[in-house]
């Protein structure tokens, strides 16, 4: 019955800790394939795997990591010009990373800060994108992170026309170690700096930028460069040369596959460019209407993903309560039957605790009458058998009287009416205990044993120290071989002090009380004393034995 029990529970607890290890490698598994398709340009299957990824953290309520799926799915709709759907994104990735502070959560919030700013610049809401930038600013973790901020900030200003701001951030921006930020914060710096005064030729620092940009390969800021040139030129009115830097974007464009490039060239190239106007016109008109087509339908796409992730959640919503009903069915069957087991078990185990309790019963009641038949009857006569031994004129009478004494009392044993003591004092009981090992070989030397002595003691334990001192000389006469023995009884406060000595050969090898011994032990400590063996003398035997007062 165990062996099923423990089966069924390892199986019901095993189902259900693979499901949230499912749960939580898949999270781990979208998201790592999210990155993959982000990075080989597969926006749409990366769009797929960071809904899966978000939805699968937030439901082990991993917040930080969800937050960085989310903050993916924003940048991807920002830049598809989504910018609305973005900002809902971003603002749920502000909820998750709310009084989170370590690096990760502050480096997702910085990209997810920026993005909320690129997508309310596009929306036209430049206080919104300055107020997101300076955020991200705070709690960017490099220079060159800051650096790139303070341009994104002044191209801000520019849109709206503050210009004396933008310089100034763009003067920040300019001492940036990297090449591309170095360039495109020139090139923004120049075209301020003309904006703000029409007499200043910034041509040195536009031609400087686009130079460095082709050096770097940068075709998205070299069509930056060229358009800003062809702008300027425009402004001074010299149109073969504003012509030219507008063809030379229109090729970069097309080269890149940059829609928005293209459509910013030709929309140069139709003001610029009189003798192919219908053409120009035609085909800004067609790229137009087909990037309008296109960013709709990326949005169309990305809600259709959200619609169909949703309807999928529910399905395995429902499919997960479904499991759990099943679940709590099961588990409300194994606790049945467990608490049916236990209950049965419980049964069992009282049975065999009472058969155990009478069987220990009878083995104390055994024990009690063989420990008494020891004490009363073989200690008493080995103790006559010792007197008659070393009493060279045998007094018939007292030895009668005696041996009848012990048989008195093994007859009581059977009827359980031992009595604890009798009229004679108990001083005088222990000295003639003590007396009656003595002979012309063995001297025992008797100290302390005076009436205040046991005056402390009840009766009961009285009849008690008079058994521990036969067994201690019974001992002594079979094993010590001792010729002196000297036994002190002494009283303090709370105690009373037995010493016993001898000059025997000791314990020979580690202590291993034979049964004699080991029923003094047992004695002592029923009574809330203590015995302890001194085998640190070079010769003989010390034991010290003390009692609690009662």
């Amino acid at each position: 019955m165990k062996r099923i029990i423990f089966f069924i529970l390892i199986t019901f607890i095993s189902c259900n800790k693979e499901k949230l290890q499912d749960t939580d490698g898949a999270s781990n598994k979208s998201l790592l394939k999210a990155q993959d398709f982000r990075d080989n340009g597969n926006t749409d299957s990366a769009y797929v795997y960071y809904t899966k990824a978000k939805d699968d953290l937030l439901k082990i309520h991993d917040s930080i990591e969800a937050a960085r799926a989310i903050t993916n799915l924003a940048i991807i709709e920002c830049d598809n010009g989504d910018y609305r759907t973005s900002i809902a994104n971003s603002i749920e990735v502000e909820k998750l990373l709310q009084n989170k502070h370590d690096s990760i959560s502050e480096l997702i919030a910085s990209k997810n800060y920026n993005s909320i700013a690129i997508a309310s610049k596009n929306l036209k809401n430049f206080d919104d994108a300055i107020h997101y930038y300076n955020l991200a600013l705070s709690l960017a973790k490099t220079k060159i992170d800051s650096l790139a901020f303070y341009n994104n900030i002044g191209d801000t200003y520019v849109e709206q026309y503050d210009l004396e701001s933008a310089k100034a951030y763009f003067q920040r921006a300019i001492k940036t170690h990297d090449q591309k930020d170095y360039a495109r914060a020139l090139n923004n710096l120049a075209k301020t700096k003309f904006l703000e005064n029409n007499n200043y030729d910034p041509m040195p620092e536009l031609s400087e930028a686009w130079k460095i940009r082709i050096q770097e390969n940068d075709h998205t800021g070299i069509n930056s460069s060229l358009a800003t040139i062809a702008d300027y030129y425009i402004k001074k009115d010299e149109k073969s040369k504003a012509l030219f830097y507008a063809q030379e974007m229109y090729k970069i464009a097309q080269k890149n596959k940059s829609p928005d490039d293209r459509l910013e060239a030709l929309h140069k190239l139709i003001r610029l460019n009189p003798e192919n106007y219908s053409e120009n016109f035609n085909t800004y008109t067609l790229l137009r209407d087909s990037l309008e087509t296109t960013r709709n339908n990326s949005k169309n796409r990305f809600a259709i993903i959200r619609s169909k992730t949703e309807q999928l959640k529910n399905i395995i919503t429902e499919k997960q309560n479904r499991i759990l009903r099943q679940s709590v069915i099961l588990g409300a069957l194994v606790i049945a039957i467990i608490i049916l087991a236990l209950i049965l078990g419980w049964f069992r185990k009282k049975q065999k605790i009472q058969q155990q309790k009478s069987e220990l019963d009878l083995k104390n009641s055994q024990l009690a009458m063989s420990k008494k038949v020891h004490d009363v009857v073989a200690n008493g006569v080995y103790q006559i058998l010792t007197e008659i031994e070393n009493q060279e004129e045998m007094d018939k009478n007292r030895i009668l009287y005696k041996l009848e004494s012990v048989y008195e009392k093994s007859r009581d044993i059977s009827y359980e009416n031992l009595s604890s003591n009798n009229q004679e004092d108990f001083r005088d009981k222990v000295s003639q205990l003590l007396s009656s090992f003595q002979n012309e070989n063995r001297k025992i030397f008797i100290v302390g044993n005076e009436e205040k002595i046991w005056n402390h003691l009840s009766d009961s334990k009285q009849e008690e120290i008079y058994h521990v001192l036969q067994e201690l000389m019974v001992n002594m006469k079979k094993h010590s071989l001792a010729d002196l023995v000297v036994i002190r009884f002494e009283n303090s406060k709370n105690s009373t002090h037995i010493y016993y000595s001898d000059n025997g050969i000791g314990i020979q090898e580690k202590l291993n009380p034979k049964n004699g011994l080991r029923n003094t032990e047992n004695r002592i400590h029923s009574m809330k004393g203590t015995i302890i063996f001194d085998l640190e003398t070079e010769k003989g035997l010390k034991i010290n034995i003390s009692l609690p007062h009662s």
